[in-house]
């Protein structure tokens, strides 16, 4: 199965902080594989833009680098790397003065798509935002792109957004979460709403609960700084879990257009009841092998900042009133793993003996290391001595499925961009919907403050907490293990 290729239309795309570690790990890897796939036009150019004083030839040069480290096997082949190296150029910028305005402003086509990438920190938004429009290189057809952390809270999200849309349209701007990239998110939608079979099931009659997992074996590492100021709520939760959630949870959109898919995630978000604080469990990991525990991670002696969250949650509608949600993520795990099990309920009666055990359907969607789905089914165990119930999956893991091409599915850096540049905003995050889930938030970050609440300690490589097993054993519910 080889995919269908569609290029895109010319562009010029402004990378600010081009020379940045996202930059270099994810967007132009990501473009330069969309170049191998022969998704971009001949005439489309590529412009770092950065404080650094290089110039286009050892820009190419860091980007040659950066692709053999991090674009995988396509790195080299077939002598394209020039061929995507020539639509490089490099502009030296001052996001807060005026230094390289001039020079940009000669460079940026205005006959062609114009996207300006924000691969920045969020307090230079509003600057570049002003200097764009300053140096005329907008108007209501251009497009940006900004980087999560949208926001540190409610307020400063909703002043973000102001800084934003005092120069563009909410249609001109797309929030990225590279999250909503990744194949298998995308293909929840169609699990979803393309297939009768899961449709009329996908309601609180018949679902038991569902669990949200994402899972990191990784430190805080050199984000010690700024993880210290955020922790799992702000940095994982609010953003990465409430996409995920708004996902597997929202009725089906109209049709498959960017604002009737958001306004049925927005209503999910506004529906989520508070979130009590025994229904709720942070942790922090400790020393592992090394001797080096968050807290020495972190540079802060005395950091109460969680490395880990489980909760449980409610959503207050008709679908879901009485189906609980559990989400968990957290730093130095037992494995790295994202994954969404929606457990169905038992047969309302049995006809088997007891000796036959009782069992569940249950659909795993495992967006990364391995994307995938497995729907695990009941049928009686092989052989000889009676009714032995046992579960087996049907496996749809994409390595497996789709063999040599499995290695052709697109990361979720290049799916969005490409998605940016046909302006398509359905797989990005509207204002309104980061502002409503930071109103549900800052309260749980409030009373945590207020309370003094310290996280529980718990080792690395491990699945977090004793408390958050407890959390789904009080409900006679269990996690699914982390798995690779």
């Amino acid at each position: 199965m080889v995919s269908r290729v569609i290029p895109v239309d010319p562009f010029d795309l402004v990378i600010f902080g081009g020379t940045g570690d996202l930059a270099r790990r994810k967007i132009l890897p990501g473009l330069f594989r969309r170049f191998c796939a022969g998704q971009m036009p001949d005439d489309a150019r590529i412009i770092g833009a950065a404080r650094s004083d290089m110039d286009d030839a050892g820009y190419r040069d860091m980007v040659r680098k950066a692709i053999v480290e991090f674009a995988g096997k396509l790195a080299c082949e077939d002598g394209t790397m020039n061929g995507f190296l020539d639509k490089l150029h490099y502009v030296p910028i001052d996001a807060r003065g005026e230094a390289g305005w001039a020079d940009l402003a000669k460079l940026v086509r205005g006959d062609v798509i114009r996207a300006y990438y924000f691969s920045v920190g969020p307090g230079l938004f509003g600057d570049l935002a002003e200097r764009l429009t300053k140096h005329g290189l907008t108007d209501d057809t251009v497009r940006i792109v900004v980087e999560k952390p949208f926001g540190r809270d409610l307020a400063s999200a909703k002043a973000l957004n102001r800084d934003l849309a005092a120069h563009f349209d909410e249609s001109q701007i797309y929030r990225i979460d590279h999250y909503l990239g990744k194949e298998t998110v995308q293909n929840l939608m169609a699990v979803r709403f393309g297939n009768m079979l899961f449709e009329p099931l996908w309601n609180s009659q018949y679902i038991d609960h569902i669990q949200i997992t994402v899972a990191e074996t990784v430190g805080v590492g050199g984000r010690g700084g700024y993880y210290d100021k955020s922790g799992a709520m702000r940095d994982m939760v609010q953003n990465h879990l409430m996409q995920l959630l708004c996902l597997i949870a929202m009725e089906p959109p109209s049709k498959f257009d960017p604002d009737a898919v958001r306004d049925e995630k927005l209503k999910v978000i506004r529906a989520l009841d508070p979130v009590d604080h025994h229904h709720i469990v942070r942790g922090q990991y400790g020393a592992g092998p090394d001797g080096a525990d968050y807290r020495t991670d972190a540079e802060n002696p005395r950091s109460f900042t969680e490395s880990f969250i489980a909760m449980r949650l409610h959503i207050s509608n008709w679908r879901w009133a009485g189906t609980p949600f559990y989400l968990r993520t957290g730093k130095r795990m037992k494995a790295r793993s994202s994954e969404i099990t929606v457990v169905f309920k038992d047969a309302p009666h049995s006809i088997f003996d007891a000796e036959a055990g009782r069992h569940r359907n249950m659909l795993s969607i495992q967006l990364q290391p391995n994307e995938g789905m497995t729907l695990d089914v009941t049928i009686k165990e092989p052989g000889p001595g009676g009714m032995r119930l046992v579960d087996v999956p049907l496996d749809m893991t994409f390595a497996d499925a789709l063999g040599p091409d499995a290695e052709e599915v697109p990361d979720a850096y290049e799916r969005l961009i490409m998605d940016v540049i046909r302006g398509n905003q359905t797989l990005f995050m509207r204002g309104d919907e980061v502002e409503a889930a930071w109103a549900w938030t800052d309260p749980v970050i409030a009373e945590w403050e207020a309370r003094n609440d310290v996280p529980k300690p718990y080792d690395p490589g491990s699945t977090g907490p004793d408390d958050a097993l407890m959390l789904m054993h009080r409900d006679g519910r269990r996690w699914r293990d982390i798995r690779t």
